[in-house]
């Protein structure tokens, strides 16, 4: 069996920069042909695609679409597949507004539901958006990867950031749903929880001591980096996962033991 991604197409939402973009780099490298999706960074996302291609003989692509927008992720879906004629992979990994602060965050009696809402709205719709259109071209194929990025807080909330990692939750369930529906037609779902991963704009506020104290309780010993998130989302998306389905792989060296 060939196990190589060469030639696969793959959308990467929110990936010009931070994970993201460690990700499409990642295709690229193993000779996909990614497309960078963003809502606001035109100039990083176009140079960083030209980027791909001419490091790694690719075709990369930057689209612009806000994966909240029914409307723009439809129009999306159907550029990518004019351009490309089929997209093998999907990668939801656009994040929605969210400050990561330990000091700052709304503890349990100050979250208000509109809090709640906003998470929902930016991590399950985004993610739904982005299915919903994907779905029938891979039911055509017969064939597909989708792979959901969440959080190691789901397993244990090291920091209760009660409204991300409820909507966090919610995108491992409704991934869980769609695994049971998608299986009959050779689609796999999955989901990558990566714990703290730094140097990134999410992580940016995160304070030394707490930092401090994730890596005294990592195995491994130390936080990750964008680099180190890759190699899960690559496997899933690879022949070596074909009867790998409904599963969360957590990429925090060891901080959860599952």
């Amino acid at each position: 069996m060939d196990h190589s991604l060469a030639g696969r197409v793959v959308l990467i939402t929110g990936s010009s920069r931070g994970i993201g973009a460690s990700i499409a780099e990642a295709f690229a490298k193993a000779g996909a042909h990614p497309i960078i999706n963003y809502v606001k960074t035109k100039e990083k996302a176009e140079l960083f695609a030209a980027y791909l291609c001419e490091t790694y003989a690719v075709d990369a692509v930057a689209i612009k679409a806000d994966v909240t927008d029914e409307a723009a992720v439809s129009a999306m879906i159907e550029a990518i597949v004019e351009e490309f004629d089929t997209i093998d992979i999907v990668v939801n990994n656009a994040l929605y507004h969210y400050t990561f602060d330990p000091d700052a965050r709304k503890k349990a009696w100050e979250v208000e539901w509109k809090d709640y809402e906003q998470q929902l709205h930016g991590s399950l719709k985004g993610t739904y958006h982005v299915c919903k259109y994907i779905i029938p071209v891979m039911k055509a194929n017969t064939n597909g990867k989708i792979i959901n990025m969440t959080t190691n807080l789901l397993h244990r909330p090291v920091v209760p950031y009660h409204d991300y990692n409820t909507a966090k939750g919610a995108v491992m369930t409704y991934s869980h749903n769609l695994a049971a529906d998608l299986g009959m037609f050779g689609i796999t779902v999955n989901c990558v929880a990566p714990g703290l991963v730094y140097p990134t704009d999410a992580s940016r506020r995160t304070k030394e001591e707490v930092k401090e104290g994730i890596i005294r309780e990592t195995p491994l010993r130390r936080i990750a980096r964008p680099e180190d998130i890759t190699g899960s989302v690559l496997y899933l998306a690879s022949s070596w996962a074909n009867f790998v389905t409904g599963q969360t792989i957590v990429v925090d060296g060891g901080l959860n033991m599952t």
